[in-house]
């Protein structure tokens, strides 16, 4: 009981702080937004110039995120440009349709996307960090009684490919018109992560020359799942669902997820959701493996001191059956604030949180701004939660309006920075601290 309390307290702190909802421009319409300042990037300044436009034409739309940082001495910081990703992900998104639309297609960043109910794959982003962006494909379709969802997170590696099938069974028989029971789903996922080094578990260094051999290697991740959802309150207002999930990693352990979901809507400017799982995991197995830090987490090795991690190495080390709970609030008040919060821990294993909140505070006709986010790992006393270290992804932005289309505002961001070998490959990633006072212009469009 103390740990379903204390995940409802988090949850009701995140509701009141951080978040990142966001709306799509509406067809017709866009934002011309763009500025200039200074950001000191690890101690050293830097002078920034982005822009970042949105267009909408009917179900299409297209955002654009160029940023550039120069030095003191007017040098291209050469770090954000060192890859065809960083050239390719200047395109924000290309998109048609939006979440949830029977056709839903988006090319480029991937912020916190889930797979299903999230067992296998919750609030995953393919670009945590901005010196290492990639760009992606999501890929939704609905016929009503059948559809899909689908994700490959890098063009240009071997990164994420993913994919969810889905059908209502009783909508191929006589009993399509019944209550409740017509639109009982059921699923089956397959996720697999390509990268060469997912299931390194195990490996050595070849000296002089600090080159890393993987001893045991299970091969590319391989998650496969099923579930089924069965919604017992069913109305234009309100959504309740019942949901389990069954998912196995391939060569390692499984596990089932049991939950309620909430969707409140069609309330005017009021909308809420919400879900709350009981998980209960066998030894060798991590629900909602592929998170938002998923991509820091893979695999990395230090050079220094010859170590390696691996967050396939942390499915071997959990050689015991650990159940937990997951939580998930999120609010939307149109034209006052976006707010989402979700936590989830288990049982006895140490260090086993995992925090996400995000919020956006934009009343309208106001004259200030929020925006903020937090993600954490590997969380262990809830005590630590907010302090900032190797596990966690931080912004905050606060703005004023000195006019009706200019806002002055300050960013903090905690990040992360990739390092290189000579190769130009990515080895391991280093926390970044970034400060960023700037002016910034937002006009918005209509067509």
């Amino acid at each position: 009981m103390k740990k379903i309390f204390l995940l409802f307290f988090v949850l009701l702190l995140s509701s009141n702080t951080y978040s990142q909802f966001y709306d799509y421009p509406l067809p017709g319409n866009g934002e011309l937004r763009g500025g200039m300042g200074m950001t000191w990037i690890d101690g050293k300044l830097h002078y920034t110039f982005h822009l970042t436009p949105e267009f909408s034409f009917d179900n299409v739309g297209i955002g654009l995120d160029l940023q550039l940082n120069f030095n003191q001495e007017g040098k291209l910081r050469t770090e954000d440009f060192n890859d065809f990703s960083d050239y390719l992900s200047i395109i924000r998104y290309l998109r048609y349709g939006e979440k949830g639309d029977p056709a839903y297609i988006k090319l480029g960043a991937l912020d916190y996307y889930t797979l299903g109910h999230g067992s296998i794959m919750y609030n995953y982003n393919n670009s945590p960090t901005y010196d290492a962006r990639k760009a992606g494909l999501v890929f939704d379709i609905s016929f009503g009684k059948i559809g899909f969802e689908s994700i490959y997170s890098a063009f240009g590696e071997a990164g994420i490919i993913g994919a969810r099938g889905y059908f209502h069974p009783f909508q191929f028989t006589a009993k399509e018109s019944l209550p409740l029971i017509g639109q009982l789903e059921i699923g089956a996922s397959f996720v697999s992560d390509l990268n060469d080094k997912s299931g390194v578990v195990a490996g050595n260094f070849s000296l002089p020359n600090k080159v890393f051999n993987p001893i045991i290697d299970e091969g590319v991740i391989k998650i496969v799942g099923v579930d089924i959802g069965l919604p017992v309150i069913s109305s234009n207002i309100f959504n309740i669902t019942l949901y389990a999930d069954y998912s196995k990693i391939i060569n390692f352990g499984h596990g089932v997820a049991t939950g309620l979901s909430f969707n409140l809507k069609n309330l005017g400017l009021l909308k809420l959701f919400g879900k709350f799982e009981r998980r209960f995991n066998g030894e060798h197995y991590i629900p909602s493996y592929f998170n938002s830090l998923y991509e820091i987490e893979r695999f990395s090795y230090n050079l220094n001191n010859n170590t390696f991690s691996s967050k396939a190495r942390l499915l071997t080390a959990r050689n015991a059956s650990d159940n937990g709970v997951f939580g998930e609030f999120g609010a939307k008040v149109a034209g006052l604030f976006y707010v989402q919060g979700s936590y989830q821990r288990l049982d006895k294993t140490p260090k086993s949180g995992v925090l996400h909140f995000s919020t956006e505070i934009n009343p309208e006709n106001s004259s200030f701004v929020i925006r903020a986010g937090y993600d954490k790992i590997n969380i262990g006393n809830e005590t630590a939660i907010f302090k900032l270290d190797d596990n966690s992804y931080f912004y905050f932005e606060y703005g004023y309006k000195v006019a009706k289309y200019i806002l002055v505002s300050v960013l903090y961001n905690w990040t992360y920075t990739p390092i290189r070998d000579s190769n130009d490959d990515i080895i391991d990633y280093k926390t970044q601290k970034r400060v960023e006072p700037r002016i910034s212009f937002m006009i918005p469009l209509s067509y």
